[in-house]
């Protein structure tokens, strides 16, 4: 019998999103003021963190069960801030605080930095409809 693969794996999910997070701070920071376009674009930076944070505990699991105790500390304390920040974008987006919006935006773009994306990218628009997904608990 041969090996099954799986193609979307946490880390693949982790690098699509952290792109995406990156297309959609440099949309918001072009954005003039807060209209139905920016809270799609918070509410993907918001949802794309949490699910990114929600992506550590399964990558780390094999180094754990291999007694790689180390690599997965480290690893969470790299990737720690991503549902610090998450959860921060949530409550400034519930309570329609932009300042911290655009703060936090700043600081997700401060700590992907090193990321880039192609002008020529496949990803398209990964944070159309993203308000409603927010809005619903999705």
């Amino acid at each position: 019998m041969s090996r099954i693969i799986n193609p979307d794996s946490a880390g693949k999910d982790r690098t699509r999103l952290t792109k995406g997070i990156v297309l959609a701070v440099r949309e918001l920071a072009q954005q003039t003021g807060p209209g139905m376009a920016s809270r799609d674009l918070a509410a993907f930076i918001c949802l794309a963190l949490e699910t990114i944070a929600g992506t550590i505990e399964v990558s780390v699991a094999a180094w754990e069960k291999r007694g790689y105790w180390v690599k997965a500390d480290r690893f969470r304390m790299d990737w720690a801030w991503a549902g610090v920040l998450g959860g921060k974008m949530r409550q400034a987006l519930l309570a329609d605080d932009w300042g911290s919006v655009a703060q936090i935006a700043a600081q997700t773009a401060q700590r992907l930095g090193k990321i880039t994306v192609p002008a020529g990218h496949r990803l398209g628009k990964p944070w159309v409809g993203a308000w409603d997904k927010f809005r619903n608990g999705k």
